[in-house]
């Protein structure tokens, strides 16, 4: 895995932000905008390995 999740609260800085964070998930303030297409996804179509653990800037 990599370290982008190897702290103890994973990407949070605290168990406080992680609690946060997934509050606002339960109030839906994150939500998918728009229904995805498949050419959403056409830049991550190469990823492999090691690719696919890291966040996309």
């Amino acid at each position: 895995m990599s370290e982008f999740f190897s702290a103890p609260m994973g990407p949070f800085c605290s168990e406080r932000c992680k609690l946060v964070d997934l509050g606002r998930w339960f109030a839906e303030d994150y939500r998918v905008s728009e229904p995805l297409r498949p050419d959403h996804f056409a830049e991550f179509e190469d990823l492999q390995g090691e690719g696919l653990d890291s966040p996309v800037e």
